[in-house]
């Protein structure tokens, strides 16, 4: 098999959450492990800092990881989705997995991996496990795909559990209450491990002062602790709180000995995008109009880039927009400007809600907007009608922006 081969082999013979849903979630870790086994345990032989919360992980696991770079350690990069090519998911020190090793882990474990009916993502974990491994990365910052208790992520034993916040997202698989994906997501806090909270929610805390108790584990409140502001090379007055949480979790790094200046910290944080190579994030791609788009997709993310999007100038706002299935628009609806033109859409994927379903919730709601078959064609039509003093905003799902990068 060629890279585009595997590729489409991982894609389409096993089942993958950003492609069906609910199918793909597995209710236990015993295929990771049994995978982790066969590659002779690699998450035991680098150290790790396992991220996870509703929104700002991946942001926190890129700053992060920026600034151990630029320590000069050597940085694994577990992210997802990607955006663009599947290898945005695994890198070391900003760079990408190479294809070979891509078409090398699948040709070498595909049997064993279709014997035990191994999930797309399960796969992948333990692919970037074993490259971390394999090229002796120093450090490896892992994040969590989805919840934490059953991620395919938590058979590492971190040297820090950090959790940005917690909101209402996937709750069909998390709980439909913040007390209940708290829960979830605590699932990372290890014995003895320290703990770093992102921000401090009055409905969850309990949850992770009594979880990290029942483990002794050293539990800090970023948002508390972090009381200087640092520059951040990524856009969006919402970073401040991902900045604090990476700082605090950077932190703890160096209290157990890692080696870091406040040098490292400047530059790692202000050059974010150069040294990991990340995307989607208050991302203007173009001028005149101005086109900025965002990967926020639930309630609180959009909340913090809606209210981002109020402080642009502009004469007139034009908004494409796009969602998964199992987004509760009715609800969604509300957070949005009505003073705007909208561009529906259906992103690309078996998961993408259809775009005249998203317009019957808008047109329900006052809202003035098309349908379009693509994301293309709404971007298309949303550059036709917009003059150069207008602002264009793609965003509501991480695969609308990634149709548009």
């Amino acid at each position: 098999m060629n890279y585009n081969d595997t590729i489409d082999w991982m894609f389409s013979m096993l089942p993958m959450y950003q492609k069906q849903g609910a199918t793909a979630y597995k209710k236990d870790l015993s295929r990771t492990k049994l995978l982790a086994s066969r590659l002779n345990y690699p998450e035991k032989k680098f150290k790790s800092i396992h991220v996870g919360g509703t929104n700002g992980k991946g942001s926190t696991s890129h700053l992060i990881a920026s600034v151990l770079q630029n320590a000069g350690y050597k940085v694994g990069l577990y992210t997802s989705p990607h955006l663009i090519d599947f290898r945005e998911r695994i890198k070391v020190n900003g760079g990408m997995i190479s294809k070979d090793r891509v078409v090398s882990f699948i040709q070498t474990h595909k049997s064993f991996l279709s014997q035990h009916q191994l999930s797309f993502f399960e796969m992948t974990v333990g692919m970037a496990f074993g490259h971390f491994a394999e090229v002796a990365v120093d450090f490896a910052v892992i994040e969590v795909g989805m919840g934490g208790r059953l991620d395919s992520t938590n058979i590492i034993l971190p040297e820090v559990s950090v959790i940005t916040n917690i909101g209402l997202d996937h709750t069909q698989f998390l709980g439909n209450t913040l007390q209940a994906v708290a829960a979830e997501k605590a699932g990372i806090i290890k014995p003895k491990t320290p703990v770093v909270i992102g921000e401090t929610q009055s409905e969850v805390v309990d949850v992770f002062i009594h979880k990290a108790k029942a483990e002794q584990s050293k539990l800090y409140f970023a948002d508390q602790e972090i009381t200087t502001d640092i520059s951040c090379g990524l856009l969006g007055g919402y970073q401040k709180s991902n900045v604090k949480t990476a700082l605090k979790t950077l932190e703890v790094l160096m209290s157990n000995g890692a080696q870091i200046s406040e040098k490292n910290i400047n530059y790692g944080f202000s050059h974010v995008q150069d040294l990991t190579g990340l995307k989607g994030r208050w991302q203007v791609i173009g001028k005149a109009p101005k086109i900025i788009c965002d990967t926020a997709h639930n309630k609180e993310g959009l909340t913090l880039v809606l209210s981002q999007l109020k402080q642009e100038k502009f004469n007139n706002l034009h908004i494409v927009l796009g969602f998964v299935k199992d987004k509760n628009v009715n609800d969604l609806v509300k957070l949005f400007p009505q003073q705007a033109k909208y561009y529906f859409c259906k992103p690309q994927i078996e998961r993408g809600m259809a775009a005249k379903s998203v317009k019957a919730v808008f047109d329900k709601a006052n809202f003035r907007g098309d349908d379009f078959l693509s994301v293309k064609d709404a971007l298309s039509a949303a550059k036709q009608r917009a003059s150069n003093q207008d602002l264009i905003f793609v965003g509501g799902s991480t695969f609308v922006v990634a149709e548009v990068l």
